[in-house]
């Protein structure tokens, strides 16, 4: 996630810059044809045209803010679960009797929401995993297809043996498996979004239309300008295909990028919250690199 104040110009020219050259190349002979031949320039109605597009790229670019920040919103309920996991894991477990089984519960949620964001991101898990647990430990959620399920049933299967030796009842229980499932209802929302792109029409459509404005922009402003014709259609070119680009970016919020919500720290501030609780001292929290917050 881009944490600087403002966006950098240079970074958004980067990532529509092979259009926006092409567009510039179109440009320049559509000018060239019309000012050094008899032909005149049709008059097309940009206007109706821009406006359209406009409406249709800004109701696609809320859809795609809507996923960035549901997302954003599933990982803020997934710090708090968190947290009370951990809460309930130091209050309601004996302290002396059941010292690392605390620990262990503690240790595999850490381990639990590294492995999600590696999942989420399409990253290789084991590494992530094994960096918390022991190879024993980490091995039959490892087995699974969904590494980040087996390691929150694996939570709850501990749970059940604590309240099987006496350290828990069925009401305390109750408590924490219910924590257990807000964490698992935000791991639901989450893989939904991830495996659940927006419609073909929303990505297909927008993009043609924005293109095709692109290219019939030299035409109707070619009159007007003059030379100057591809200076003015290329920056508003810029403008439609950034705003194009803004949707692209926000869709998958879980894409690894520079505008992806900050999972990594949003791990580490479950890690550094969860290891206190216990007493034990973790890592410092992650720090922007560059402007940007992974």
């Amino acid at each position: 996630m881009i944490v600087t104040a403002a966006p950098r110009l240079t970074r958004i020219v980067r990532e529509v810059w092979k259009p926006l050259a092409v567009l510039f190349v179109w440009d320049v002979l559509v000018t060239g044809f019309y000012l050094w031949s008899p032909f005149a320039a049709p008059s097309l109605p940009l206007t109706i045209f821009g406006s359209a597009l406009a409406l249709f790229l800004g109701f696609r670019d809320n859809s795609a803010y809507e996923r960035w920040w549901e997302g954003r919103i599933l990982w803020g309920a997934m710090i708090n679960a968190s947290r009370s996991l951990a809460r309930e894991t130091r209050n309601f477990l004996p302290e002396d009797e059941a010292r690392d089984l605390r620990r262990t519960i503690v240790l595999r949620h850490v381990a639990y929401v590294n492995a999600l964001r590696t999942q989420l991101r399409r990253q290789p898990v084991d590494t992530e995993v094994l960096r918390f647990l022991s190879k024993g430990e980490a091995e039959p959620a490892l087995a699974r297809t969904n590494v980040a399920n087996g390691l929150l049933d694996g939570t709850g299967r501990r749970i059940d043996d604590a309240r099987r030796r006496g350290w828990i009842d069925t009401i305390l229980q109750a408590r924490m498996e219910s924590t257990l499932v807000d964490i698992a209802n935000a791991q639901g929302g989450m893989e939904r979004l991830k495996n659940t792109p927006l419609p073909n029409q929303y990505r297909f459509f927008p993009t043609f239309f924005t293109h095709l404005f692109c290219v019939l922009l030299p035409i109707g402003l070619v009159e007007t300008l003059g030379v100057a014709t591809p200076l003015g259609s290329t920056i508003a070119g810029l403008m439609f295909l950034a705003v194009l680009q803004i949707g692209d970016d926000l869709v998958d919020p879980f894409a690894n990028t520079v505008h992806d919500v900050p999972l990594s720290a949003m791990c580490r501030t479950i890690e550094i919250d969860l290891l206190e609780a216990i007493g034990e001292k973790p890592a410092g929290p992650v720090q922007p690199v560059k402007g940007v917050l992974w």
